[in-house]
């Protein structure tokens, strides 16, 4: 390989090989880049079948973008691997609350993690509409409740909380949500796997789409 490939060479690269190697593929044309980011980000093929995009989750957040909803992060490391040259054209903002003085102070008081306080801030505020978790299954777990219990209706739900205490069971809880509104767009992905630079990446799929309707 050349080490003078521009970047923009080799994501080009990475994804002819992404699809060479996996092959034959059931995902719609909206729902693929999606898919191939997150193989591409992680090298891991497994999510072209761990995978769960609901059918309205792409269009409706192409359209939440559009109408300048806010993008609400579980951690700053989400945040910063969203485009955010990419996002400048729709005005969006992006947001990242677990740092906050005012959450970690009541999250000590109350005795629970900033992410559930996190999550509650951003919902909060009415014009934020795209919520992204690629680290706190506490963070998801909080999201399905202000769903449930307050009336929160997410514009896009991204849930690809990480790891071995609670992550895959999050998603679950995701997918059973989906099941009792199916009106609630989100992506997810079944198991352990995920990570803030997976959910990350499938937001910049999204703002790529956008920008090319």
């Amino acid at each position: 390989m050349s080490v003078h490939l521009a970047p923009e060479e080799i994501e080009a690269r990475s994804f002819q090989i992404i699809e060479a190697e996996l092959g034959p593929h059931s995902w719609s044309a909206c729902d693929w880049p999606l898919v191939r980011r997150a193989i591409h980000t992680s090298a891991d093929f497994e999510y072209a079948v761990t995978m769960r995009i609901s059918a309205n989750a792409v269009a409706r957040g192409i359209a939440a973008l559009k109408a300048g909803r806010g993008i609400v992060t579980d951690t700053t490391m989400a945040l910063s691997g969203i485009s955010q040259a990419r996002l400048a054209q729709f005005g969006v903002k992006t947001s990242c609350f677990v740092a906050d003085p005012d959450v970690a102070r009541e999250a000590k008081a109350q005795g629970i993690t900033r992410s559930i306080l996190a999550m509650r801030k951003g919902a909060q505020d009415a014009a934020n509409g795209i919520f992204v978790i690629g680290n706190a299954p506490t963070a998801l777990f909080e999201l399905i409740r202000l769903v449930r219990e307050e009336g929160v209706r997410p514009a896009l739900v991204v849930g690809l909380p990480v790891g071995f205490v609670g992550a895959a069971e999050s998603k679950e809880a995701l997918l059973t949500l989906a099941e009792e509104l199916p009106d609630l767009p989100f992506v997810t992905n079944r198991g352990r796997k995920g990570g803030s630079n997976v959910a990350a990446a499938i937001i910049n799929a999204i703002v790529i789409q956008a920008a090319e309707s």
